[in-house]
């Protein structure tokens, strides 16, 4: 009951919003927080009731809906999906809290995010696999609208354009995936979208050709979510001219529903086949890795070098992925950590660039420019603004002893033991990606400081406590890891046991 009411409260909160006939600016904030922290607090109270050393789904709650198709509202939450549950939980309250950087159409701009936020958690909880399908696709549309209404841009009709961009190539990947599910579940002795039953019974497994083909539709369509190299290209203007906030979203909570479908769908009922193609994909990641830190450290626009940092960044999470899939039995601890690294990225990646992005935001607020170039010597008028910054850089770039580390090392302890070579070439990502932060720090707050950012102002106390709550938690998991290892490795072990 718990889980649908996290899904459930949101929706309604949007539809209120945006039923509503008038109100302010500051009651449509506050009401949007008040709304958006319900499924926070009642994903915590499901983490304390939730027994970390079983293994499986818990919390279940079933209701029939289409029984001759074996559609139902199942709703469950295993270590996995409760942790990206709520560090999206989380984001979302930070993304409404941040102050508007256009004043217009408030009630509405707050009503798409509740949508966002009711339909990403559903995605996150669901046990069936066509209301996966749904929540996926009506993510999109959430988005689409954030970029498109309320983004900016250098012309008219940036935002519109990169918001059209996004929503064709994430539904063309959407559709990829729709046809993937369909062979999956037609391949069943008896026709269910029951994810457990779909796990348990490997439907394709010795399908010959078939089974190729439908994890090809599976990872094309995840791929280009995620996203990967080739299918990467819709983010970059998407991050660029959307709000900082929906930036976050993006970021934070949208691409982990590529990481988390390839992880939950054919990771987990197409485990042969995976395990047979597991090093192509391995090799996929390890370009997206190179590829999005290389291509970040040439870029002079904040946004696009957050952006490409998340190529990087995903790149490492499917290269544990991979890792961890690519054998059907031996070096169980290896791929036990690669998987784990994995899903801490995931939540380490939310936290940190969803941070990163508010940060950005903050810049265009104040300045009205991306260009880093443009700023300079920063740290003198804006402290707490420069702490920030150097604290989400330092966790991206996996400084030891916050969130970014922690995942790293997990992902190529695990991945040497099952590809060395693709490990070893994986960390000269890392050093490019401390060298693209590293550069970004000392452009936009040492050196000269340019006279027409005297007055730079500072966070606010509202900006302040929302990057505080992100950061002290990127702290925690680089100081303290174990609550989060402890979440996730139960899962770790059903999926990976189960072969």
């Amino acid at each position: 009951m718990l889980l649908t009411l996290a899904i459930l409260i949101p929706l309604l909160g949007a539809l209120a919003l945006a039923l509503a006939n008038s109100m302010s600016e500051a009651a449509a904030r506050m009401t949007a927080v008040a709304v958006s922290s319900v499924p926070l607090v009642l994903l915590i109270v499901v983490w304390i009731g939730f027994d970390v050393g079983a293994d499986g789904f818990q919390a279940v709650a079933e209701v029939a809906w289409i029984p001759t198709l074996g559609v139902a509202w199942r709703v469950a939450v295993d270590g996995i999906s409760l942790a990206l549950a709520l560090m999206s939980a989380l984001l979302f309250v930070a993304a409404i809290a941040w102050p508007l950087e256009s004043r217009e159409r408030p009630r509405q701009y707050y009503a798409w995010f509740l949508f966002l936020e009711g339909v990403s958690l559903g995605l996150f909880l669901t046990l069936d696999l066509l209301i996966f399908y749904v929540f996926f696709d009506l993510s999109l549309v959430g988005m689409y609208f954030l970029i498109g209404r309320w983004g900016h841009g250098e012309e008219k009709g940036d935002a519109e354009r990169a918001a059209m961009k996004f929503f064709i190539y994430t539904l063309a990947g959407s559709l990829a995936i729709l046809l993937a599910i369909l062979a999956l579940v037609l391949a069943g002795e008896s026709l269910t979208f029951d994810m457990r039953d779909l796990i348990e019974s490997q439907p394709l497994a010795g399908a010959g050709i078939a089974a190729p083909l439908v994890l090809l539709g599976f990872l094309v369509g995840f791929a280009v979510k995620t996203p990967l190299f080739p299918v990467h290209t819709w983010l970059p203007p998407a991050h660029v001219y959307a709000p900082g906030p929906a930036s976050a979203i993006l970021a934070g909570v949208l691409l982990k529903m590529g990481t988390y479908g390839i992880l939950r769908i054919p990771f987990s009922m197409m485990r042969e086949t995976f395990a047979a193609y597991a090093l192509p994909l391995a090799i996929v990641a390890l370009i997206s890795i190179l590829w999005g830190a290389i291509v970040a450290l040439g870029q002079s626009n904040l946004k696009r070098r957050i952006a490409y940092t998340s190529v990087n960044h995903m790149g490492y999470s499917v290269l544990g992925i991979a890792a961890a899939g690519a054998l059907l039995s031996g070096e169980e601890a290896a791929r036990q950590l690669a998987l784990t690294g994995a899903v801490v990225e995931m939540v380490a990646h939310g936290l940190i660039t969803g941070a990163l992005f508010l940060i950005a935001g903050s810049f265009w607020q104040r300045g009205k420019e991306y260009e880093i170039g443009a700023y300079g010597g920063l740290a003198r008028t804006a402290p707490k603004l420069t702490a920030a910054t150097v604290i989400a850089a330092f966790a991206s770039l996996g400084l030891p002893g916050l969130a970014g580390f922690v995942a790293e090392f997990q992902i190529f302890v695990g991945t040497f033991a099952v590809y060395p070579w693709i490990a070893a070439i994986g960390l000269i990502g890392i050093l490019i990606t401390a060298a693209l932060f590293l550069g970004m720090v000392q452009q936009l707050f040492f050196g000269d400081l340019p006279k027409r950012w005297a007055g730079f102002p500072d966070l606010s106390v509202t900006e302040g406590a929302t990057l505080g709550a992100l950061l002290f938690l990127v702290v925690l998991i680089g100081v303290y890891p174990r609550w989060l290892l402890a979440m996730i490795d139960g899962a770790g072990r059903a999926i990976l046991g189960s072969g």
